[in-house]
């Protein structure tokens, strides 16, 4: 099971080119960032707390871009890009940029947001962002892979387009579905490559092994699995629900490498396997 870092906010610590040579150089497969392009003041979280941290959100590509340019081996991620509020033509070019300058190393995970007004901004109607999701993946599959790429969908739709470069990865950069609601199985089957789910979401590690090994049942093959959110002490657990990958979240600031050095003590050949207490 490979072990990464997810940043989901905060901008007063290490900037994304240091964090990803730190990632890196501490035996981390790979480096996500969140995304949030701004958050309305009137919103809240369930626990009615106001979200205000999640608005110290880098670009995510364009801090994966300046991680790429000074790493080799690490995997370079989106956990999640919010689609929804996205043009998927734009959206499509940035992915095959970022996965050409980094030798194929991107990988695209996509959520369609649970904060309603900050969807409502970019004028989305929270209502059908599920929807909105789903066809604007698929239209950027169709420029990924098309020399001439044609899409008429409900939130996506353009006649035959010419679009470069196209991603290193064939026939695209995985794409990761995030979510823990009751359909997202649905969706990994319908337009990803990979499940991501949140480990703060999930009731129980039966609960992941079930849904893992149910969603591998339906597809007829191991779709991986990366969780967000991991919890250290039960990476033993993890492994064994099926996990392929967890992602330690980490809100950037002045303790940033302490974090980091603390969680390196489990990337060793040492920790595989074992439940760590």
């Amino acid at each position: 099971m490979q072990l990464g870092i997810a940043v989901f906010a905060g901008v007063e610590g290490l900037t994304p080119a240091e964090f990803g040579r730190a990632v890196e150089e501490r035996g981390f497969e790979s480096l996500f960032y969140a995304e949030h392009t701004h958050i309305p003041v009137a919103s809240r979280r369930d626990d009615d707390r106001p979200p205000r941290d999640y608005a110290s959100s880098y670009d995510p590509f364009l801090a994966l871009a300046a991680a790429a340019a000074v790493t080799t081996t690490l995997r370079l991620g989106t956990a999640v890009c919010l689609v929804p509020q996205r043009d998927p033509i734009i959206t499509a070019k940035e992915v095959a940029s970022l996965d050409r300058m980094s030798g194929g190393r991107f990988e695209f995970g996509v959520g369609a947001g649970w904060n309603r007004a900050e969807l409502a901004n970019h004028g989305t109607d929270p209502r059908r962002r599920m929807a909105v999701l789903a066809d604007r993946v698929q239209a950027m599959r169709a420029i990924w892979t098309s020399e001439e790429a044609e899409h008429h969908g409900p939130h996506a739709d353009f006649e035959p387009l010419w679009s470069w470069p196209k991603p290193v990865q064939r026939p695209h950069p995985p794409v990761l579905v995030g979510g823990n609601g009751p359909g997202v199985e649905d969706r990994v089957l319908a337009f990803g490559d990979g499940w991501l789910p949140q480990c703060g979401h999930l009731a129980s590690v039966r609960e992941l092994t079930d849904r893992i090994a149910s969603l591998r049942h339906r597809a007829g093959k191991r779709v991986p699995v990366t969780l967000f959110g991991a919890i250290p002490s039960m990476l033993g657990a993890f492994a064994e629900a099926g996990v392929d990958r967890c992602l330690f979240t980490l809100q950037s600031g002045p303790g940033d490498l302490d974090e980091l050095d603390r969680w390196a003590e489990l990337t060793g050949p040492q920790s595989a396997g074992r439940s760590f207490d």
